[in-house]
């Protein structure tokens, strides 16, 4: 990478999550927030469209209250924007600390790596940083 910021795309389908992220990550030197995403389908385009190096993907995405919703998962949602942007790198993010099984699926899909919402920023903002330059960690 050079010294051009970091291209980041958000795909959360709750607002509030999307809105914070994008302000902490938009007060953050090197990272610049590229788009944002609600869906799995709308993650695909967006990411065709603004080449995000990297897309910080809500694992329970295509869930409410537990339930499935219409549309494409987090582990779908991954796999298309893997298999059709090489250089884009997925980070899942939960809110829970995941079973192995949800990690490994992730993992599969072609994520990067994953971290929980609740860590620290700086873990976020390295996890960010690592996965665009292409070095991967499956668990920060």
């Amino acid at each position: 990478m050079t010294d051009a910021p970091v291209r980041v795309l958000l795909c959360d389908d709750h607002a509030v999550v999307r809105a914070g992220l994008r302000a902490l990550l938009s007060s953050t030197p090197g990272i610049e927030v590229a788009g944002e995403a609600a869906t799995g389908e709308e993650a695909v385009a967006q990411a065709a469209e603004l080449r995000p190096h990297v897309v910080l993907m809500d694992l329970q995405l295509g869930t409410a209250s537990g339930q499935a919703v219409p549309g494409m998962d987090a582990f779908e949602t991954t796999a298309r924007i893997t298999a059709e942007l090489p250089d884009t790198h997925v980070l899942v993010l939960t809110t829970y600390d995941t079973t192995d099984a949800d990690v490994t699926r992730a993992i599969a899909a072609g994520a990067a790596g994953h971290l929980l919402k609740a860590e620290r920023p700086e873990i976020l903002f390295t996890a960010i940083r690592a996965a665009a330059a292409g070095r991967p960690s499956q668990r920060w």
